[in-house]
C-alpha cells in the first residue's frame, strides 16, 4: 500500500473539478480521504482541497495522479537526488535538512522510510542485501563517499497532526502552555500513555534534573524505575551526584532532606560523594561494593535500566560515568532513542532541549517544569509535540506514581 497527497486549487465546485478528480481516482481504484477543504468566500477567491490517497502500488498511484493533472491537481512523485560526500564531517552543499517527523524518500519506484528520524540532520542512503535503506545522519557522522539526499524532490514527511491522529486529547494538550490547566487530568493522561506504550512494546524515557533530588522526590522516581515503568534514564552529573549524596549522607546540596536544615560543612557533601565513587571506579562498582545502598542510580543498576549522564562545563568531579565529550554524549543518547513511545522531561531545561533535538515527533513528550519558559524553549526549538505541565516535580511524580499504582 502506498500513500500520497494531492492538492486542488481554483473553482472546484461550480466547474465540478472536484467531482471529475474523484471519478478519476475511483476509476483507478485509488482510495481517498478529504483532509482539508477551504471554500473561497468570493468569486475571485479560489477554493482549496487536500486529499490523502492510498493505492495498492506505485504504478496505480502514478496512473491516477497523471490523469488528475489535466484537472489542475498538483503532487510530487519525482525521485530523490543523491550526492556523495567529498570529505568527512561535511554534508553536500545542497543537502536535505531533516525534520523530526516521520519521513520517506522515493527511490527506484519505492517509498523508503527514513530510520532514526531526527531534526537537523542529513539523510544517508545505502544498499543492504539488494535493498535500499535510509537513515538520518548527523553532520559529524558523515564519511567521505556517503550518498546523501540533496534538494527537496522525492522527500515526504508526515505532519504532526497525522503523527498524533490516534489521540485527539494529546493534540489538544500540546497546543498551549499555561499554569492554569487541569494538572491531575494531564498527569493521568501521561500515565495512560505510559501504559499504552508498554503494552505496545515501546520504551519510556525519563529525562531528569537535580531538583528531583533537592525536593525529596528521588524515592518516587526510584519507585517508577523499580516498578518497571521507566526503561532509560537521561540526566546530567548533578542528578546522579545529589542522588548518591542523599544516600550516603542524607543531604542534597548540603541540606538535610529530613529536616530541611543545612548540615555543618554540608557544602562539601556532594564532593565527598563524588570522590568516593571515583575511587570505586563507577556507579555500578559503588553499588556492588555496598557503597551506594539506595536511590535512583542504585535502582537503575539493580534493575539493569541503562542511564546516560551527559556532562557540562560546570560539573564538579565529575562522576566517572559522566560523558564529558558533547558529541559522544549526543551519539550515546541516540543509541537509546529508537523505540521510545513516551518521553518524560522533568525539571531540566538544557537536557530537555538536547533530548528534544534528537527525539522523533511520534514520541509523546511531556515536559514538566515550574517555569513555563522551559516548555516554550523546547517547542520553539522544534519539539512541537511536547505537552507542557507548569508545576513542581514533586507534585508531578507523586500524582504519576499514584496513577500508575
Amino acid at each position: 500500500m502506498v500513500t500520497e497527497r494531492l492538492s486542488l486549487s481554483g473553482d472546484l465546485l461550480d466547474s465540478n473539478t472536484l467531482g471529475k478528480v474523484l471519478d478519476v481516482l475511483n476509476h483507478h481504484g485509488v482510495g481517498f480521504q478529504i483532509r482539508k477543504f477551504r471554500v473561497g468566500e468570493f468569486s475571485s477567491e479560489p477554493s482549496l482541497i487536500e486529499l490523502f490517497l492510498s493505492a495498492p502500488d506505485l504504478k496505480i498511484m502514478r496512473g491516477a495522479l497523471t490523469d488528475c493533472q489535466v484537472h489542475g491537481a498538483t503532487f510530487d512523485l519525482d525521485e530523490v537526488k543523491l550526492a556523495e560526500a567529498d570529505m568527512d564531517g561535511v554534508l553536500p552543499e545542497s543537502f536535505y535538512s531533516t525534520t523530526n517527523f516521520t519521513t520517506h524518500i522515493l527511490l527506484d519506484d519505492q517509498w523508503i522510510e527514513v530510520e532514526n528520524v531526527e531534526m537537523d540532520c542529513g539523510i544517508r542512503v545505502w544498499q543492504e542485501a539488494g535493498k535500499w535503506r535510509a537513515a538520518t545522519c548527523a553532520m559529524h557522522s558523515v564519511r567521505k563517499g556517503d550518498r546523501l539526499v540533496v534538494g527537496f524532490s522525492g522527500v515526504r514527511i508526515t505532519p504532526l497532526e497525522e503523527e498524533q491522529r490516534d489521540d485527539q486529547e494529546f493534540r489538544f494538550m500540546s497546543n498551549d502552555v499555561s499554569s492554569e490547566r487541569p494538572k491531575r487530568r494531564m498527569i493521568a493522561h501521561a500515565a495512560d500513555a505510559i501504559r499504552k506504550a508498554k503494552e505496545e512494546g515501546k520504551k519510556v524515557l525519563f529525562v531528569g534534573g537535580p531538583a528531583i533530588v533537592h525536593s525529596g522526590s528521588a524515592p518516587l522516581l526510584a519507585k517508577l524505575i523499580a516498578d518497571g515503568w521507566i526503561d532509560t534514564l537521561f540526566a546530567g552529573n548533578a542528578l546522579a551526584v545529589h542522588d548518591i549524596e542523599a544516600n550516603m549522607l542524607g543531604t542534597s546540596l548540603g541540606v538535610d532532606l529530613g529536616t530541611g536544615s543545612s548540615s555543618p560543612h554540608g557544602h562539601t557533601h556532594h564532593l565527598r560523594a563524588i570522590n568516593r565513587v571515583r575511587r570505586a571506579g563507577s556507579i555500578a562498582n559503588a553499588v556492588e561494593s555496598g557503597l551506594i545502598t539506595g536511590g535512583v542510580m542504585y535502582t537503575c543498576v539493580n534493575k539493569g535500566v541503562p542511564f546516560v549522564l551527559c556532562g557540562s562545563i560546570r560539573d564538579d568531579g565529575p562522576l566517572p560515568d559522566v560523558i564529558t565529550d558533547n558529541v559522544v554524549s549526543q551519539d550515546t543518547m541516540r543509541k537509546y532513542i529508537g523505540g521510545v513511545g513516551v518521553c518524560l522531561m522533568v525539571a531540566t531545561t538544557l537536557h530537555s532541549v538536547a533530548v528534544g533535538n534528537i527525539l522523533p515527533a511520534s514520541a509523546k513528550t511531556y515536559c514538566v517544569d515550574s517555569d513555563a519558559d522551559t516548555v516554550i524553549k523546547l517547542t520553539d526549538r522544534g519539539t512541537h509535540q511536547a505537552v507542557g505541565l507548569v508545576t513542581d516535580c514533586e507534585f508531578f511524580l507523586t500524582e504519576l506514581v499514584n496513577s500508575l499504582s
